[in-house]
């Protein structure tokens, strides 16, 4: 593989609004504190729903961990269906894809709403027996999947042979596939002006308390409201032993990418993915005469790989088994930060301070709904005991009764309840009533599975 600089594909194939570095005092309803998938959904909202917002990023907008992604935009977790119910229960297991389902219709929601030019195409996603696995083991574990997918109420089919690759594995109806940066570019122009603002190589430098603010490029931004949406988190205004403590919860690893040109038509269309540890993943980026693959894996631990050229070599050599032909023109790596228990922290970190982080493979619709739940209690006005049925704002139909973990009525969507720390569960009630037309409600929105918003 000839040298490469470790620039993303998403970063040579689109260009992020410039904005400039915070330069006064400001007062704000919702300071937010990262620009990338999260913090951009949530001051979208925030705006949409009438508050003033202040975005602040240490270097440019959608351009580190969202702009180091490989935007497979799912609901299938890296925790298999049987591990969740195993850990979890049924009710909670099915309740955390249908967040993530949650998550993926407002993406297109937005796209569609705002005509968001990022290529949003629902596509069909395949996951299947690692190359050097027992196809007849694996095929077993994986139509156990299927039918548990099956029975919890998703679109998932036991195959014998998945597209492509010609092994067994899952067909899961409903996933999707976009340009990140294109899509973020669309947000933050969407946030900026009109009593709002986007502010780049502005770092935060604190969060104080009492009067509510966060210090940062010299200036003050005094608000309501922080959401710190930095991917690993801040301190913030939290206590030192509590957030030494959540750090101990999270897990760093590293991965990798490739991308290179093919022969249009020689993948299908579709994000696949394989049951190795670490898995990989492929998904396309559609052109008009030729289509781009997008490849990952190699996942490790963060730092404890003294060869990260080896890990681009096995990548490069099972990317050139499955696909000879490619011509490959980028590679990079991201950074995807894991749990104890394979779920995201999403929720309050402190009283007015709210985080999420840990969404593992699942950034985009986690990223998505960390951000959707991020803005619900200031867009809906979230209490205690309020009503979710009627939820406030122009928010869509999939993000309407999406709450805050302190909201006590079981929501129409999904929700998250109260746990330890600042942990946000789902809710298994809403998984159950959900999940009955989770099929219906995605074949609704995908009518004719390749349109493009914009």
């Amino acid at each position: 593989m000839a040298e490469l600089d470790g620039k993303s594909y998403w970063d040579d194939s689109s260009s992020m609004p410039r904005y400039p570095a915070l330069d006064r005092d400001l007062t704000v309803d919702v300071a937010v504190i990262g620009a990338g998938m999260t913090g951009l959904t949530a001051a979208y909202l925030l705006k949409r729903a009438g508050r003033s917002v202040a975005v602040i990023d240490r270097g440019r907008s959608g351009g580190v961990d969202s702009g180091h992604t490989t935007a497979h935009v799912t609901f299938v977790c890296d925790s298999d269906l049987t591990e969740l119910v195993k850990n979890f229960g049924r009710d909670h297991a099915k309740a955390v894809w249908d967040a993530g389902l949650a998550g993926l219709l407002e993406i297109d929601t937005i796209a569609t709403t705002e005509g968001i030019d990022c290529g949003w195409t629902w596509v069909p996603g395949y996951k299947f027996a690692a190359l050097d696995a027992d196809p007849v083991k694996e095929g077993a574990r994986l139509a156990k999947e299927a039918a548990l997918a099956a029975e919890l109420g998703f679109e998932a089919v036991y195959m014998e042979s998945v597209p492509f690759f010609g092994r067994p594995g899952i067909a899961f109806e409903g996933q999707a596939r976009f340009h990140p940066r294109k899509y973020l570019a669309g947000l933050a122009r969407c946030i900026d002006g009109d009593g709002s603002h986007v502010f780049e190589h502005t770092e935060s430098e604190e969060v104080v308390e009492t009067p509510l603010s966060v210090k940062a490029g010299g200036h003050t931004i005094s608000c309501k409201r922080v959401v710190i949406a930095t991917h690993t988190p801040l301190m913030g205004k939290t206590n030192l032993a509590s957030a030494t403590l959540f750090q101990t919860k999270l897990y760093l690893y590293t991965s990798y990418v490739l991308g290179g040109r093919v022969t249009k038509g020689t993948i299908p269309d579709a994000l696949f993915w394989d049951t190795a540890s670490p898995y990989h993943y492929l998904r396309l980026d559609a052109h008009r005469d030729y289509d781009y693959v997008i490849f990952g894996g190699e996942d490790h631990k963060t730092g404890q790989a003294s060869d990260t050229e080896q890990c681009y070599r096995a990548l490069e050599g099972t990317l050139r088994q499955v696909v000879p032909g490619i011509d490959i023109t980028h590679r990079w790596s991201g950074q995807v930060i894991e749990t104890n228990d394979g779920l995201p922290f999403i929720g309050e970190t402190s009283p007015r301070q709210f985080a999420a982080t840990g969404y593992a493979g699942n950034g985009m619709t986690f990223g998505t709904l960390a951000g959707v739940m991020a803005a619900t209690p200031c867009s809906a006005g979230a209490i205690p005991g309020r009503s979710s049925s009627t939820p406030a704002g122009p928010r869509s139909k999939a993000a309407s009764g999406i709450t805050s973990r302190k909201t006590s009525t079981i929501p129409t969507t999904c929700s998250a309840t109260a746990s330890s720390g600042p942990r946000a569960r789902t809710c298994g009630h809403c998984g159950a009533a959900r999940a009955k037309s989770s099929s219906s409600r995605v074949n609704r929105w995908r009518r004719g599975a390749t349109t493009t918003a914009g």
